[in-house]
């Protein structure tokens, strides 16, 4: 068989092989893209869209959400034992009961109190910022509330804070608190005879 390069119906095919081809490689990354927005979605919840709207699209969000990711990955966070659990916890009882007394102080107390619970779970604790995208990763549930009660705690050396923001404060901090200090049940092993 004799191919004429110069054939017409010849290049109309190849054209029209290339075409598909280009085709079916598009469709494969668009599929691949929805399927890491929709990945990213779900594991972040309510973070993937306050990424969206600090860095201005999706992409941008998406390489900050992946670099956090890989960031948190190389960290060496462990969690809690039964005993470290407990004292942190017997630490929050203590300082909730002193909110009605001191709700500054409480509020105060509450915000190092999270921030050694983070570092004893092997979180960087240095900068607020950091330590909120890094806590992102595994609790974006609660990250908005870390948020905003370390904001008021903020508010609070200003003399800007009302006593019903320190409640919420406090309602934010123990549900990251919360989170944090779950002991993960050890799973038995059972041997087989």
């Amino acid at each position: 068989m004799n191919l004429n390069l110069q054939d017409p119906k010849l290049i109309a095919i190849a054209a029209a092989v290339i075409v598909i081809i280009a085709l079916i490689a598009f469709m494969i990354v668009r599929k691949k893209r929805r399927s890491t927005t929709a990945d990213l979605r779900q594991k972040f919840g309510p973070e993937y869209d306050r990424a969206v709207l600090t860095h201005g699209s999706e992409r941008k969000a998406e390489a900050t959400l992946e670099g956090r990711k890989e960031r948190v990955e190389k960290l060496n966070l462990r969690d809690l034992d039964r005993a470290e659990s407990e004292k942190f916890s017997r630490d929050w009882q203590a300082v909730q009961s002193r909110f009605v007394d001191s709700p500054k102080g409480a509020v105060a107390e509450a915000d190092d109190l999270v921030s050694s619970v983070m570092k004893a779970r092997g979180y960087p604790v240095a900068d607020f910022d950091q330590r909120s995208a890094d806590i992102s990763v595994d609790h974006p549930r609660v990250v908005e509330n870390y948020r905003a009660a370390h904001a008021i705690a903020l508010r609070v050396g200003k003399d800007q804070a009302t006593t019903e923001d320190l409640r919420t404060a406090m309602i934010h901090y123990r549900s990251l608190f919360e989170e944090l200090v779950q002991v993960v049940p050890l799973v038995e092993t059972k041997a087989v005879a």
